[in-house]
């Protein structure tokens, strides 16, 4: 079941608390993500999200935007970082629909300066949905 809705954008804030509990629960504890020590040395000078963490928001959309089906794929591409604490705005679009799937653009963007920091496109099977 697809909702009336064509786009669904939420506004989110992802703190070092997130990224710390994401890396619990992922198991990917990559410093990058969770010593600000090791981060500032890097060439971001700070800690970053996991990409997954970020895909996992937008699927979320992607879900309250066609409940019930299944992906078959996924692209993203995370051309800037995201960093704690800055104010994002993750939107999916359908952009195709037909009887066996629904397409959809992602992004996910940093308020302040409109830096894209995750695009993608994902594609959902309605034909085959979940139980």
């Amino acid at each position: 079941m697809v909702t009336a809705l064509r786009e669904l954008t939420i506004e989110r804030t992802l703190t070092q608390a997130d990224f710390d509990a994401f890396a619990r629960l992922s198991g990917d504890a990559n410093p990058i993500h969770v010593d600000s020590a090791f981060a500032a040395r890097s060439r971001f000078g700070r800690t970053v999200s996991h990409g997954v963490l970020l895909y996992s928001i937008l699927h979320s959309l992607i879900e309250r935007l066609a409940p019930g089906t299944r992906q078959l794929r996924q692209h993203v591409t995370f051309p800037a970082p995201t960093f704690a604490d800055q104010p994002m705005r993750f939107t999916a679009r359908i952009v195709t629909s037909a009887a066996d799937g629904i397409g959809f653009e992602i992004e996910a963007v940093r308020i302040a300066d409109g830096t894209v920091t995750c695009v993608g496109d994902s594609l959902v099977e309605t034909s085959g949905r979940a139980r």
